[in-house]
């Protein structure tokens, strides 16, 4: 390891002085440490990147921020649910530590945050797109986030004098406001560290207008466990309510409009029409404008649902709320793609991208279909597993991959590293710069696995307590609360994670090792059976009101 500390320290020397004295960077400003952007979708599944392999979509703009940089094919986040992993980054803590372990407990903000410590150690700071909790982000020089979850059409943003309303597409209007910031605000005296964060391609998705065209009527392929009947899985999978199928909602997410369904013969049991959702945020936000431009989209859609849906089967349907997911799902994606192109091409411009580190990354992974589901919560890939891009001229060998075991509690440690600053001992995650500097990737990351806690039970999509261990090789997940029950996936022989084999006699030594692995993992995390009580006794009842609540919307 004091190896790795000292290619490290080369590694900031050389890339500040190389980023500074090439011919056609701009002139060495007084403080020359490297400025960061953190670029971070909200849902971003690794399966919707054609730099990662993607069958339903092209990436091209991101896929570059690859190509010139090194992907990360094992980053992992610690608790996949919106609210308590930008948590985890911001503290670079576990969730029973920072206490944000649901989207409905509050966060508390007397904690610190890695933008204190990098405004404190002179970075000017700032942060534009989606937080999802509070409405004055500590540490931030200058900020316009939106309120929650935010709408894609015509946003409310909070800013620090207020909030206002700017029209237009969500994902265009974050990039504007970042680019202006960077163009006009911006201190050139000073590093900066800039937040750009998407609420795409969050729930419900809506497109802008021309994306929602083009992508209505594209077939994408079918993942090959859309139909999973959960056989060899346990209650979990089982119960969970996140089923294409049974749990997708026709108006909310489908765009089906209330009058279409509720003027069909019964193809379903009625629902009320209050609870279909389509009023917020389409038809309450939009202009006359932007209404003629959505709306042909939206009949095309409405008319091929009532003529065909009544004689469908239920793999049909299936298959048709899937296509319906995916063309809405991914672009949006187009678009956050441009965007990411559009701010890239500014720095370039500017000659700003030579000592900046630019970040991609999502808050969590997101299912597919695969397993007939949405959504993501569980330990499972999909859910767990998120995109994670660094680009860093001069650092950065392009076009680097690494399989390294990471996780969003390692990019606060990142951040400061990069700042020079030191990393508080009270941090659970470990800086990535050992495995970014060229002569020390090899032996210089200690971590071979991941700790993962899901505490959002009994609430929305009815994934049941859990927390797991990952290595390269096994996944072990236990499941409390109402049920006791243990799930073990060899990944290397079942990578889609379809065989539980926790009980086959065979694998008994992994799961006694693995056992105690989770034990020291979660002692070492001050995590503990006490702090499972702890949070079921003090979340249970408001998560069960919030689902309650979603239910009658």
């Amino acid at each position: 390891m004091k190896q790795a500390a000292k290619a490290v320290a080369c590694l900031l020397a050389s890339i500040v002085t190389a980023s500074t004295t090439s011919a056609d960077a701009p002139a060495a400003t007084p403080d020359s440490r490297p400025n960061i952007i953190f670029m971070m979708s909200d849902d971003h599944a690794y399966q919707a990147i054609s730099a990662y392999g993607s069958q339903l979509i092209d990436t091209p703009n991101i896929d570059q921020l690859a190509a010139e940089g090194m992907r990360f094919t094992q980053a992992t986040v610690a608790n996949a649910i919106c609210a308590p992993s930008r948590a985890t980054i911001l503290t670079g803590k576990h969730s029973h530590v920072n206490g944000k372990v649901d989207n409905v407990q509050p966060f508390d903000d007397s904690q610190t945050t890695f933008p204190q410590l990098l405004q404190r150690a002179g970075y000017q700071t700032a942060m534009f797109g989606k937080l999802h909790f509070g409405n004055n982000p500590k540490g931030v020089d200058d900020f316009m986030i939106l309120p929650g979850q935010g709408e894609y059409i015509n946003p409310d943003f909070i800013t620090p004098t207020g909030t206002q309303r700017l029209e237009g597409y969500v994902t265009d209007l974050i990039t504007d406001v970042t680019i202006n910031w960077l163009d006009k605000k911006r201190d050139k005296s000073k590093p900066f560290f800039l937040a750009y964060l998407h609420k795409a391609p969050h729930r419900p998705w809506w497109p802008r207008a021309d994306k929602f065209a083009k992508y209505y009527g594209k077939k994408f392929p079918l993942p090959p466990t859309l139909m999973d009947d959960y056989e060899g899985r346990g209650t979990a999978a089982k119960t969970a309510e996140m089923r294409l199928l049974d749990h997708m909602r026709y108006s909310h997410d489908s765009k089906i409009k209330p009058q279409t369904y509720l003027g069909m013969n019964k193809v379903e049991p009625p629902i009320a029409p209050s609870s279909w959702g389509f009023d917020d945020p389409y038809t309450k936000r939009v202009t006359a404008e932007q209404r003629a431009a959505y709306e042909p989209t939206l009949e095309k859609i409405n008319r091929d649902f009532e003529e065909n849906w009544p004689t469908m089967t239920d793999a049909e349907k299936v298959e048709w709320k899937y296509q319906r997911y995916m063309q809405d799902y991914l672009a949006t994606i187009e678009s956050v793609d441009e965007n990411v192109g559009r701010l890239m091409d500014y720095l370039k411009a500017q000659g700003l991208d030579k000592n900046t580190v630019i970040v991609y990354t999502s808050d969590n992974g997101f299912f597919l279909g695969e397993h007939g589901w949405f959504d993501k919560r569980f330990a499972y890939r999909e859910s767990m597993q998120v995109p994670l891009i660094i680009r860093w001229p001069n650092a950065i060998k392009p076009g680097e991959v690494s399989d390294a075991l990471v996780q969003n509690i390692d990019y606060a440690p990142t951040f400061l590293q990069l700042a020079n600053q030191p990393i508080p001992e009270d941090m659970h995650g470990q800086s990535l710069l050992p495995l970014l500097a060229p002569g020390a990737r090899t032996g210089t990351w200690a971590r071979d696995a991941l700790y993962y806690h899901y505490y959002a039970y009994p609430a929305i999509h009815m994934v049941k307590r859990h927390y797991a261990i990952t290595t390269h090789q096994y996944k072990l997940i236990h499941f409390y609360y109402d049920i006791d029950e243990w799930e073990l996936y060899d990944l290397e022989k079942d990578p889609d994670e379809l065989n539980n084999v926790y009980l086959n006699p065979a694998y008994a030594p992994v799961v006694k090792k693995l056992k105690q692995q989770l034990a020291t993992l979660r002692e070492s995390y001050v995590d503990s059976p006490a702090l499972d009580k702890h949070y079921i006794e003090k979340t249970k009842d408001a998560q069960r009101e919030e689902w309650e609540e979603v239910k009658t919307k």
